[in-house]
């Protein structure tokens, strides 16, 4: 296991690496200039070559060496080491300062949504595995088509109307409160309780047919324990594979769920960095979340070996 934890830190200069290098050549490449202001007075184009040569914008691979060198701090000088640079949108803010106010949020209201779906997904897998083809089953099975099909801004714009205007029980934006939280992330989970909860329903069925299984209620096991001691250890197994990424996913890819609650995190930032084509902004936000991937996939992948020993 030490040698797979050793193998997979050193890969991950190299993965994000790549990551980041295919993200500035596609952001460089999208039409437009950050410098400029549509809605205003246009500057001479004396100060314009100016500014772009401030933040090495007059050539792709000055820029590229530039931030290179800015997010990874190979050369030594008096700055802050992984400065990311400044933000071309938000006068006189870093974008370490932008990512640091709004990585908590989003990894909050991640790791939130992750729980709500494990609770939801596995509690839900299990009755129907328990029960298969009874109306209980068929109920989950219809909530988890319906969990993955429909998109999250359709999901949250619904539950505004229902919790927030309707029902006027829950607030439909800001963050900061449990009320303000509860929306959003049962917004984001959903989707995800829907996969766990059919990941763990087949895996379930698998197991309750297994030999074993048979053997301990043959010797008289209680059900329960049957259930939760033997059966579910087996079947979360692909449940705690597909955890990896969902995790990183929830609390890197909330960009719409975000947008629908006015919930200050990473989803927002990187959203408005498109729009305005904040190259600096943009790299940073992806930087966090490829690192987030990777890691988490490791974790995953040490977890797994942790529950299953027999695995390689």
């Amino acid at each position: 296991m030490i040698a797979l934890i050793v193998r997979r830190l050193v890969q991950l200069p190299l993965i994000v690496g790549v990551i980041y290098t295919l993200t500035l050549v596609l952001a460089w490449a999208v039409p437009g200039n950050p410098l400029e202001n549509p809605e205003g007075r246009q500057p001479p184009e004396s100060v314009m070559a100016a500014m772009k040569a401030q933040y090495n914008l007059d050539s792709f691979p000055k820029f590229y060496v530039s931030y290179l060198d800015s997010a990874s701090g190979l050369i030594p000088r008096p700055r802050p080491v992984f400065d990311l640079g400044p933000s071309l949108k938000h006068r006189d803010e870093r974008v370490a300062g932008i990512l640091a106010g709004a990585l908590p949020v989003s990894v909050s209201l991640g790791i939130l949504a992750i729980l709500i779906a494990v609770t939801v997904g596995v509690t839900a897998g299990v009755v129907g595995a328990v029960k298969p083809n009874s109306f209980a089953d068929l109920a989950t099975l219809v909530v988890a088509l319906i969990g993955i099909s429909l998109p999250s801004f359709v999901i949250g714009t619904l539950f505004v109307l229902v919790f927030g205007v309707w029902l006027a029980l829950l607030p439909v934006g800001g963050w900061g409160t449990l009320s303000q939280m509860v929306l959003p992330a049962v917004t984001l989970s959903l989707p995800f309780a829907a996969y766990i909860a059919r990941l763990t329903r087949m895996g379930m069925i698998d197991t309750l047919n297994s030999d074993y299984v048979r053997t301990a209620r043959a010797k008289g096991v209680a059900e329960r324990d049957i259930l939760l001691r033997h059966a579910l250890k087996n079947a979360f197994l692909p449940v705690l594979s597909y955890l990896g990424p969902a995790t990183a996913l929830a609390m890197t890819g909330s960009f719409v769920v975000e947008r629908v609650f006015n919930v200050p995190g990473l989803g927002q930032h990187f959203v408005d960095a498109v729009q305005n084509k904040d190259l600096f902004l943009i790299i940073g936000v992806v930087l966090v979340f490829s690192t987030m991937l990777v890691l988490l996939n490791l974790a995953v992948d040490v977890l797994y070996r942790w529950v299953d020993p027999r695995i390689e």
